[in-house]
């Protein structure tokens, strides 16, 4: 046996022991040399070699992690929606999870898209609003800009070359959070009782703008992997008459996958080959565990037929409702819209945004969330796989703080969360990402604040009660 190989049979020995768990740091490159009494290079044959076999990852400026053994074989199936447009349903439910059950706070959330608010590095931006609401002066009483503070836009325009857009602050209009965005850009481009064409599952807050409009949603089939399929949205194209395409092609909410740049070309070729504009959600973008972050489909855009829209909702905080939309050759329209529904946005929270990314808090601030959700990504990986059916299936994010699993047997998700609320647990059904209701078989989960002895225990109480409910299932069918 080659030094290297011995070197990977010792590690993959000690992961599969438990010695170090899914998501733990392995030895540095040094101190395996060290230990193992190895070359450089040996060790990096083996780290190499135990990222092969599906051990270990590899993260930018940080080391080698261990990984949960059941990535390969877990994802979810390719999703097969209704081929026809449908109307929208499922708002009980949604206001039930955004709205939250009437004792929330003695309720454990496990489903909700929030970030972990209690990171440190989101003290600067506190002070920051701390002081601008001390000392206030007549600007930040009055209104902003229709198009948003300068300031802001000029910074957006900097973070968005990260993304590959080359975006002028002209180019940007700040909006009350990514959903007035999404909003605006569905009332620009339709007339109700048209066809938007979106990703399956899609993000419930989209749906129900569709519903407001009364706009019929086509679900395309979707791969947790490589994301929409645009050979079914070609034949979509085809036969429908459809007005919009609204997708969330990197760090996907609920499925997690990054679409690749081929396809996010490609995609892009299908809208200027039916002349259909493209709303892009990239809320969480910037939060991707790849580097460099991966292009918005907005960069491969000089036609103006992209409407990207973000927010700092999940990268700060959601309760500052600081959002942005870039409308390409729709701004004036968008101006328009923004006047007549909400006007200009609040001033402060803009303020104070503007002035922590001018100040470098915004990348830091990145920078140790993106190390963070994606440690958390494995733990609560490794809980699945430990407290769950063998055969549940788990999605594998390339970045954000969201999980999506499927569940093996049919198990009924919305009745599940009904057994869960007595425990004071709450999940987030699959079937609020679907327009008609599917994947009640399916339910999210979020990883971002920390991975507590409580949360695993919630974990843990979710997972025995799906057990529970196939046990009910298969002594009712025997």
């Amino acid at each position: 046996m080659k030094r290297y190989e011995q070197v990977v049979q010792t590690l993959a020995q000690r992961i599969e022991q438990g010695l170090y768990r899914v998501g733990d740091r392995l030895p540095s490159i040094r101190s395996l040399c060290h230990e193992q009494g190895v070359s450089v290079s040996t060790a990096q044959e083996a780290y190499r070699r135990l990222e092969e076999a599906g051990f270990a990852e590899a993260r930018p400026r940080s080391g080698y992690y261990v990984l949960p053994r059941t990535t390969p074989s877990v994802l979810p199936r390719v999703s097969r929606p209704a081929q026809r447009p449908l109307d929208v349903s499922q708002w009980d439910q949604v206001l039930e999870l955004v709205g939250g059950p009437p004792d929330e706070d003695e309720m454990l959330m496990l489903g909700r898209g929030i970030p972990d608010l209690g990171a440190a590095t989101l003290r600067p931006l506190q002070r920051m609003l701390a002081t601008l609401h001390r000392h206030v002066d007549v600007r930040g009483l009055n209104y902003d800009s229709l198009s948003g503070s300068r300031e802001l836009r000029q910074q957006i325009a900097r973070l968005a070359t990260t993304s590959g857009c080359l975006l002028h602050p002209d180019d940007i209009l700040v909006t009350t959070g990514c959903q007035e965005a999404l909003s605006l850009s569905l009332r620009i481009l339709t007339q109700p009782g048209d066809v938007v064409a979106v990703d399956s599952p899609s993000f419930y807050g989209t749906m129900q703008i569709l519903k407001a409009q009364g706009l019929k949603a086509l679900e395309i089939p979707t791969d947790p992997q490589t994301g929409i399929s645009l050979e079914a949205l070609e034949l979509a194209l085809e036969q429908w008459p459809i007005k919009a395409i609204q997708v969330t092609p990197t760090c996907n909410n609920p499925l997690g996958y990054t679409m690749s740049e081929a396809r996010k070309r490609g995609l892009l070729a299908l809208a200027q080959r039916f002349d259909v504009a493209i709303i892009e959600d990239d809320i969480y973008g910037d939060l991707s565990f790849t580097t460099p972050r991966p292009k918005t489909i907005k960069s491969f855009d000089d036609e103006g037929r992209i409407l990207l829209c973000s927010s700092f909702s999940k990268t700060l905080v959601p309760g500052l409702r600081v959002g942005w939309m870039a409308p390409g050759r729709y701004r004036n329209q968008a101006l328009h819209m923004k006047y007549v529904s909400t006007g200009a946005s609040a001033t402060l929270p803009q303020r104070a945004v503007a002035e922590f990314i001018t100040q470098g808090h915004y990348e830091r601030h990145l920078r140790e969330m993106i190390r963070q959700y994606q440690r958390h990504r494995d733990i609560l990986l490794g809980w699945v796989e430990r407290y769950f059916p063998a055969d549940t299936g788990v999605s594998y994010p390339q970045g954000g703080f969201l999980l999506w699993l499927e569940l093996p047997g049919g198990i009924d998700c919305v009745r599940l969360n009904e057994r869960l609320a007595s425990e004071r647990l709450w999940i987030a059904p699959g079937s609020l990402f679907s327009a008609s209701g599917k994947y009640r078989h399916c339910l999210r989960l979020n990883y971002a604040a920390p991975l507590t002895a409580a949360i695993e225990a919630g974990i843990k109480r979710v997972g025995e009660t799906v057990m529970a409910m196939r046990d009910e299932q298969a002594a009712l069918a025997g």
